[in-house]
Formats: C-alpha cells, sequence, structure tokens
C-alpha cells in the first residue's frame, strides 16, 4: 500500500498552492505515495487557474475518502478562507490564520495515524505573527503541538543527509558552541534521528570547525579539544561515527558511499553544501515527530505568487522523501519518536 501523505498549502497568499497542484501533474507521484491536499478547496482552485492545470478538485470528508488517481487531486477541504480575503503576495493575518489551520489538521490527522507523514508547503513567519500564533516557524509549531522537544532538522538531498549543530546563530556564537558538551549529546541526537528512520546502523560523519582539521592546533583547536573527543566517547558507546573530518572534503563521502549523514557544525557549512549540490531537490526532514514530516526548503516567494512561474521540484521531492522514509521506518519497524 503506497503511504498516505497529507500536504499542507502554505499560506495562501504565497506560492505554496501552486507548487502543490504542479507536483500533483506529475503522474510519478502517485506510483510512490497516496497524495491528500490539506488546505482550502477554493484556494486550491485557484491554483490550479495559475498554472494552467486540467486537474479535477475533488473535495473529500476524509483521508479514506480519497480516490488518489493521475489527474484528480483530492482536497480535504478546510474552507476557512476566501480567495479575495487573500491576494497574493500580500503577508495578513488572515493568511497567516489559514496556513496555522492547515498545519493543524495534518498534525490532528496524523497523530490519529489516518495519515502515514506530512510535507508541508511554506509559510510567512510575519503572516503568523499577525495572527498571535504563538510559534515563530514551521518546525516550532510541530515540535509544539505534538510535544516533540527533542526533534532535530535533517537535511536530504538525492544521496545526501546533513544534521546541524547549530542553525540560526552567528557566525561567532556558532563557532563557541562547538564544545564537547554540546557536541557530544548532538552526535547521539543524530544517531537516534537515523535509527527512527529506519537506519538503525548509519554511519554520522562529522565536521572538522578549522581549515583543514585545525592541523593539531595550528589552525585552532576545537577539533583536540571537542570534537575528536566527542567523536570517541561516541564511538565507546557504539555509535557509528567517525571524524572529525575537514569541511572541504568531508561532504565527498557521500559520493564514495563511505557515510550516511554528515554532521555539520552550523547553518552554512551544511546549507551552501547541499545547494550547491541540488538547490531544487534539497529537502529539510524534522526527525523526531511521532511521524514523518518534511517540507521543501524555500520560501513563499511573494514576488512571483500568482504569476505561474514557481517551480515545483522541491514540493514534488518533499512529497517523495516523505513516503520514501515511511516505507523505511515501516520495512525497519521504527520508532519515529
Amino acid at each position: 500500500m503506497r503511504p498516505l501523505i497529507g500536504i499542507t498549502i502554505g499560506d495562501p497568499a504565497g506560492i505554496g498552492p501552486e507548487i502543490v497542484v504542479r507536483s500533483l501533474a506529475n503522474p510519478d507521484i502517485y506510483q510512490q505515495v497516496r497524495p491528500l491536499i490539506i488546505g482550502s478547496k477554493k484556494i486550491v482552485e485557484r491554483a490550479l487557474l495559475v498554472t494552467n492545470s486540467q486537474l479535477i478538485v475533488q473535495a473529500v470528508a476524509a483521508p479514506a475518502d480519497g480516490t488518489y488517481r493521475p489527474g484528480t487531486v483530492d482536497v480535504l477541504d478546510i474552507d476557512n478562507v476566501q480567495p479575495d480575503a487573500v491576494p497574493f503576495g500580500v503577508i495578513s493575518a488572515t493568511a497567516g490564520q489559514a496556513a496555522y489551520d492547515y498545519i493543524k489538521t495534518a498534525i490532528a490527522l496524523a497523530l490519529d495515524k489516518r495519515i502515514d507523514g506530512i510535507a508541508t508547503a511554506p509559510i510567512q513567519k510575519e503572516a503568523i505573527h499577525q495572527a498571535g500564533i504563538p510559534y515563530i516557524g514551521h518546525t516550532e509549531m510541530f515540535t509544539g503541538l505534538t510535544d516533540s522537544p527533542k526533534a532535530v532538522t535533517m537535511f536530504h538531498v538525492n544521496k545526501m543527509r546533513i544534521f546541524f549543530l547549530s542553525r540560526h546563530l552567528s557566525l561567532l556564537k556558532a563557532c563557541q558552541y562547538v564544545t564537547y558538551e554540546n557536541v557530544l549529546p548532538f552526535i547521539e541526537n543524530c544517531a537516534a534521528a537515523m535509527k527512527r528512520l529506519g537506519l538503525p546502523n548509519a554511519r554520522l560523519a562529522v565536521a572538522a570547525l578549522n581549515p583543514h582539521g585545525g592541523e593539531q592546533g595550528l589552525c585552532g583547536d576545537e577539533e583536540m579539544t571537542a570534537l575528536a573527543p566527542a567523536v570517541k566517547t561516541a564511538q565507546e558507546k557504539g555509535i557509528r561515527a567517525m571524524g572529525p573530518i575537514p569541511a572541504d572534503s568531508i561532504f565527498r563521502l557521500f559520493d564514495i558511499d563511505q557515510c550516511d549523514a554528515v554532521l555539520s557544525l552550523y547553518h552554512d557549512q551544511g546549507h551552501i553544501a547541499a545547494k550547491v549540490h541540488d538547490l531544487a531537490r534539497t529537502v529539510s526532514v524534522t526527525v523526531g515527530l511521532p511521524f514523518v514530516r518534511t517540507s521543501v526548503d524555500h520560501g513563499t516567494a511573494f514576488d512571483i505568487a500568482g504569476k505561474g512561474l514557481a517551480s515545483s521540484k522541491s514540493m514534488e521531492e518533499s512529497i517523495r522523501v516523505t513516503g520514501l522514509y515511511v516505507n523505511l521506518i515501516q520495512a525497519n519497524g521504527s520508532d519515529p519518536v
């Protein structure tokens, strides 16, 4: 049975609805998953006009009611907003609330095991703030609404899986954050995350912080004081960790099948590698929730919303990757939490 994946359409004033319907115009998606749009039927119909699509919209009352066949998009109609109330490219509390409603509905369905996973289109943080929603972004909503404080973010792009020791810190603070006390538990979190995703024997390569891995202290000592000791302790605990490995060569390990995931130490160290490798297919995976959740790694693109210009490649990949990990988890009897 193909996994049943809920797809939230994101901020209705952005490109989310467009890239969702454009993704479902690709019949290959239906070979891998059963896609269910979670959003407003009228917003989806507007997106079909924008993309000049001939797809048929079918409103369903429950996930089990969908037909899930190419040429038809099954929509769990939230019916919470009219298109005129959310013009393209305009930040508003109305759009923010609508996007939040889609997310809450998807989470409730996943917790009730009526869908197998969730792929999310982008939301607009300021719109969420204007609506009075007590979360700064997507990941915070998912971790808060599912009580999953230890969830971590992983990038998936083709063969690459990338974790981030820190993400939204200044470069100075990110470097200061590289301590044994911070690195060791995060290595453990990464190993646990891979096990949850159905990869219990994953090999984790830990990136170095300094040029040439510090050159034995000549270019910095974090490798000697924090990273190598943390890797050694992790190995003693049975984790297949290795490193630290210079950041300018670590990502090549994927090409020669020498690792299953990389722990990058700060935002750009991992983001640059993923996006240079394949920007359009970079997908963000939130690991440690009670279900699989993925997201496109781009924003609402208000500047082109409603113009029919947005690419659906990342959204298509997000849907596929959600199905991939649902299947891995089920095949290995893993617990996603």
